[in-house]
């Protein structure tokens, strides 16, 4: 399946922080960018925020609307949850390897004619299917979720503070911008953390502020883990611990002087969650691979 889906069920908050990548001081600034990007955006919608999460009104095959989840942490065109799947009936289609970064399962696939955020239309796409609502609360749950490449081939851009959800084709934003952050796999950006230098995973969908890997929070002036419950994932769970980091967080245009995180040994790699992105504006641009995220309007 080639996705990476952490779905923590551990609430933490915290509002993140800038490292700037450094371009030619002619370069234009990446969230003046993305402001005048989201202007003229030909795809513009409110959304709902729940526990962090994005939560949009898409349709599928005509019908709807249905309640879908933007998930920056899923590959591919999507996900249909198996009511969706049943009402509509749809048959599989296939199976693909499922994989939430430490376990992995079989799922099966369905093939949609078309589904459609606003005016944003994809045609005859496949999306794995599976029992999402079982492992969710009745206000968390979703028909489906929006993965990358449903916006891959113009801007993304989520303004959290302001609820509303952006896409174009004709507006981008420049690998030179200053303060822009370039990735080479989706969505691993430069952040530091009390000095030390770090690639972290952006994922919308993770509602958490941040998982750590043991290994390296061992290399941080942290302070002392405390215990904390199982992290879910989409597939099981991962043991978890509760720590608060003594540095700042920092990454694109946000900073967190002491963020509270979770620290995992078997989590494979540094993610920072929606609860870390939610006081931002984040744009993603996969022509140009690269991120940017902003203060807020007036911010």
């Amino acid at each position: 399946m080639n996705k990476r889906f952490p779905r923590w069920s551990l609430l933490a908050g915290f509002v993140v922080a800038g490292l700037c990548m450094r371009s030619p001081a002619h370069a234009a600034d990446a969230c003046t960018a993305v402001r005048e990007a989201m202007a003229q955006a030909e795809t513009r919608l409110p959304f709902e925020l729940v526990d962090g999460r994005i939560y949009v009104q898409a349709m599928v095959n005509r019908r709807g609307p249905y309640r879908f989840a933007v998930d920056t942490g899923a590959s591919g065109m999507g996900r249909a949850d198996a009511r969706l799947a049943a009402a509509l009936g749809l048959r599989a289609s296939g199976q693909v390897a499922n994989s939430d970064g430490v376990h992995t399962t079989q799922s099966d696939t369905v093939r949609l004619e078309a589904l459609a955020l606003g005016g944003l239309v994809r045609r005859d796409v496949e999306v794995i299917t599976r029992d999402y609502a079982a492992r969710l609360s009745a206000a968390q749950r979703f028909d489906g979720i929006l993965g990358r490449d449903f916006f891959g081939d113009g801007l993304l851009v989520i303004d959290y503070p302001n609820r509303q959800l952006a896409f174009t084709t004709t507006g981008a934003l420049p690998p030179e911008a200053r303060g822009g952050l370039a990735y080479a796999r989706p969505f691993r950006v430069p952040v530091s953390i009390g000095g030390v230098q770090a690639i972290a995973h952006l994922d919308t969908g993770a509602n958490v502020t941040a998982v750590v890997p043991k290994a390296l929070y061992q290399r941080l002036d942290a302070r002392p883990l405390q215990a904390a419950a199982p992290g879910r994932l989409t597939n099981g769970s991962i043991d978890a611990s509760r720590a608060t980091l003594a540095g700042p967080l920092v990454i694109g245009g946000a900073s967190l002087a002491a963020p509270e995180v979770r620290v995992s040994e078997k989590f494979p790699e540094l993610l920072v969650g929606a609860h870390a992105l939610q006081g931002h504006v984040l744009a993603i641009d996969q022509r140009s691979r690269m991120v940017a995220l902003c203060p807020p309007a007036g911010g």
